[in-house]
């Protein structure tokens, strides 16, 4: 296969699932793993070509923004606390994606790991879904500062590749008593400063090793995964209302059975 037609497949895996609670980056791996790709090569790559998931966030939420920045500047509380709890989440992230980011990136490498706690997580859902009592909250404004601190404790746990950043924050957010739909946009905007941080981070400490035609590759595969989680997003709010996040945790659980069973033979 051609490397633009793997920047493409890679695009669709990234967008289809960075906002879903199955860990885009888990199975970004196991693509790059079980379709023989050089891991090493498309590392950074798949990490580079989230900045197209993360627009399609803000194409989709712009009236919020906006709205937002024009709070920022008349100083309402609502906006002020909108900013707050994202910013208090995302703490946690940067220290310790900055303290052991050589061991992130090891594990990047072990298609194993992701397996198991693609597994892992699923299991972790059905409990939360079931056991979780939940409210409903006035948005993002509305989660207090000690709910934000913790959230952004637990999608540190998502460094192990497999465990889903989405799911660890979205459920974090729901074992805290927070309603699904607060949650799941609490995960999502809290995306953007967390995987813009993450793919600068990348960028940066590998910009030796990134010629034009990596950077090309880039360009193509966050473009593709920039439409395909346009639509994802939409569909997956729709399908949480209406079913939970069920279908998700045994999604993570047969596909990491099969990835286990996979690699087995190879």
């Amino acid at each position: 296969m051609s490397d633009f037609l793997t920047a493409i497949l890679l695009g669709i895996v990234e967008g289809v699932t960075e906002f879903l609670p199955v860990s885009s980056t888990g199975h970004l791996v196991l693509a790059t793993e079980l379709l023989g790709y050089d891991p090493q090569r498309w590392a950074v790559f798949n990490i580079a070509i989230q900045p197209g998931a993360i627009l399609a966030i803000v194409v989709l939420y712009w009236r919020t923004f906006m709205a937002v920045l024009a709070g920022l500047a008349k100083r309402e509380p609502k906006s002020i606390a909108f900013v707050r709890n994202l910013l208090i989440a995302f703490v946690p992230a940067v220290a310790l994606g900055l303290a052991f980011n050589d061991q992130i990136e090891a594990l990047l490498e072990n298609a194993v790991v992701v397996a198991w706690a693609l597994i892992a997580g699923g299991v972790a859902i059905l409990v939360i879904e079931r056991l979780a009592k939940t409210r409903e909250v006035s948005g993002i404004s509305g989660v207090t500062t000690g709910q934000s601190i913790k959230i952004g404790l637990v999608q540190c746990i998502a460094m192990i590749p497999g465990v889903s950043r989405s799911g660890a924050t979205i459920m974090g957010a729901m074992a805290l008593g927070i309603d699904r739909r607060t949650a799941a946009e609490f995960s999502f905007f809290l995306a953007l400063p967390t995987l813009t941080g993450a793919t600068v981070l990348q960028l940066v400490k590998h910009r030796d090793a990134i010629t034009g035609g990596d950077l090309q590759l880039i360009a193509v595969g966050a473009l593709v995964s920039f439409v395909v989680a346009l639509a994802v997003v939409k569909a997956f709010l729709a399908v949480v209302t209406r079913h939970g996040f069920a279908p998700f945790a045994w999604y993570r659980i047969a596909a990491g059975a099969t990835a286990l069973f996979m690699l087995s033979g190879r």
